[in-house]
């Protein structure tokens, strides 16, 4: 079933199809040349394209039209298609600019209206992901959501919705206000004692099995995300409180991630995720934070598991950080794409037989048929994926190592295309894995010095941060994820180099970012929120990233600061109710309860 069958569920929105009344002219596509390489690849498309702003909101106000917020990212497949199939479309884009004032956002400059958007679209549709496509009310209320659909059955839906609205617009912005979330109250607080961290674990741990997938590690039994929280909290769990069980689901988890197809034997570094269970066929997407995250998860576990080998797997990630991201500035770019500059979705990293042949002792390319499958039917157009879908003797292994070493600079002449923005927060969970990487080789000390004269000299001005810098353009709106990963990074990299700069810096931003994002009612992702819906809470989420709201917790009771140690005590005890429904998708509130306990 699509995504756009399953959204069928808010019918009362799309009952009608009535003729649509003509707005006021539409404003021309305003994203060429935008510094975000996301928003720069739709700016000739037909759809009049608008930034997520105030002034674009008010207009949405003036001209009494849904706003459609469009939420993807550069090395997002789908994203590429939907834009090939909808967004290049003249009769689709005409239907857009009369009926709607049509937005496009890059979800890496907006995460906190893209978690807004992405938690309605859970409770509505039952799915999320990107592209996500929501139809948002004039007053900041989301009204419907849909992901990728069709190109046919997206132009029905823009007529029913242009329909509905022009028939009944305050029917549908009552059911939009329904939709929403009650107000934020001021949580309930209590002390954080040894027994509340205990309760806490128990749940988690108990969510965590729940979900496991023992046979083939992981999380889920549908596609497979490399789920850094949730194995960091077992990684500490473990370290803790050593459970056979838990270890030799850990040891699989970590095993599978660097044997199959969501890791990369050629240059290093992980995809974002498989779509199946079995880790075997990757979106080709490589992600600066999941590379990050993994670097340090590796190094981690090398230590709690007891398996050496993992050192290399995490070194393998920070090379390719370096080698494939790594700016002129001493910044990490955000991504390479999941597509060539050809559109051709993993080109980059498959292979033909006859070239590995031609490339490769003949020693090196006999291991490599049998553990890659070289001889079974080929799961991609392209080529064949190097992996270890077969397990290598000792000696292949060393084989495959030499093919490595010399297919990696035939790969590096290949297109692969790159989204070189510059994020604070991203290159803050880069300086914390280079800075933790110095103990694994001391010559990773060289990177996190770059990564942290980067940050310190390119995105804080007056002792704020900026959120980003895009094709020589500094870019203003840094959100709460920008503060907390920064702060980490800093404590990281003082942590590990002495320096004093880092640490100093790391309590002034930490002091800027409470006094910004958090209050008595809870957290806020953004200083100023446009979506009527972001609503303060007592903790964020993890998601693909570690919450926010959790890690600044965590840094700041790692500094000696008196009225940061209050505040960072304080909203651990926060209650949050989520969490006892659902602690799965808690885990670093879990380990911010161990710390303040």
């Amino acid at each position: 079933m699509s995504a756009f069958e399953r959204g069928i569920g808010f019918a009362v929105l799309l009952l009608t199809l009535l003729p649509a009344t003509a707005g006021a002219a539409a404003p021309s596509n305003r994203l060429a040349g935008h510094p975000s390489p996301y928003l720069a690849l739709h700016g000739s498309d037909p759809v009049a394209w608008q930034e997520w702003n105030a002034a674009t909101v008010a207009r949405a106000r003036r001209e009494n039209k849904l706003l459609f917020v469009s939420v993807g990212y550069f090395a997002c497949h789908w994203c590429h298609v939907m834009q090939r199939e909808s967004y290049k479309n003249a009769q689709t884009a005409a239907l857009l600019n009369r009926d709607f004032i049509p937005v496009k956002v890059d979800r890496e400059l907006n995460s906190g209206l893209d978690d807004a958007l992405q938690t309605f679209s859970s409770r509505l549709a039952g799915v999320a992901g990107w592209p996500l496509n929501a139809f948002v009310t004039p007053e900041g209320y989301p009204a419907y959501v849909v992901l990728y659909a069709p190109p046919d059955d997206f132009r029905t839906l823009l007529g029913q919705l242009s329909g509905r609205w022009s028939a009944d617009a305050d029917g549908i912005r009552r059911l939009a206000r329904q939709a929403a979330p009650p107000p934020a109250l001021r949580p309930a607080s209590m002390p954080v004692t040894a027994a509340h961290s205990a309760r806490a674990w128990e749940r988690f741990v108990g969510a965590a099995w729940q979900e496991a997938d023992t046979l083939h590690g992981g999380f889920g039994q549908v596609s497979k995300f490399p789920m850094a929280p949730q194995l960091h909290a077992l990684l500490e769990r473990q370290a803790r409180q050593p459970e056979t069980s838990l270890a030799d689901f850990l040891r699989l988890t970590f095993d599978q991630m660097a044997a199959r197809g969501l890791h990369d034997p050629i240059g290093g570094g992980f995809f974002r995720y498989t779509v199946d269970p079995g880790w075997d066929t990757p979106h080709f997407e490589k992600m600066l934070y999941d590379n990050a995250h993994l670097a340090m998860l590796y190094q981690r576990a090398a230590a709690v598991l007891g398996e050496p080998r993992y050192r290399e797997i995490a070194r393998g990630a920070l090379d390719f950080m370096r080698d494939v991201l790594l700016d002129p500035s001493g910044g990490l770019a955000s991504s390479t794409s999941a597509v060539d500059a050809s559109g051709r979705e993993g080109a980059a990293y498959l292979w033909e037989p006859d070239e590995l042949k031609r490339l490769l002792p003949a020693a090196s390319y006999a291991a490599a048929r049998r553990v890659w499958r070289l001889d079974a039917a080929r799961s991609f157009d392209g080529g064949y994926l190097p992996a270890e879908y077969r397990t290598p003797t000792a000696a292949e292994r060393r084989l495959l190592a030499d093919a490595a070493r010399i297919l990696y600079p035939v790969r590096r002449t290949r297109s692969l295309p790159r989204d070189d923005k510059l994020n604070a927060g991203l290159n803050g969970l880069a300086l914390s894995a280079y800075s933790q990487a110095i103990q694994l080789d001391p010559a990773y000390r060289k990177q996190a010095d770059a990564v942290q004269r980067f940050l310190l000299t390119q995105l804080l001005r007056e002792g704020r941060l900026l959120k980003s810098r895009a094709r020589g353009r500094l870019l203003e709106g840094a959100e709460l994820e920008d503060y907390a990963y920064v702060v980490q990074g800093l404590l990281d990299h003082a942590d590990a180099t002495g320096n004093r700069q880092s640490r100093t810096q790391a309590q002034r931003l930490a002091r800027a970012a409470w006094r910004t994002f958090w209050s008595e009612k809870g957290w806020r992702h953004e200083a100023q929120p446009l979506l009527a819906t972001l609503q303060p809470a007592p903790a964020l989420e993890d998601g693909a990233l570690y919450a926010p709201s959790e890690v600044l917790i965590l840094a700041s009771l790692r500094l000696s600061d008196p009225t940061l140690q209050r505040q960072a005590r304080m909203a651990a005890g926060w209650s949050v109710p989520a969490m006892e429904r659902d602690a799965y998708v808690y885990p670093t509130r879990v380990r911010v309860l161990a710390a303040a306990s």
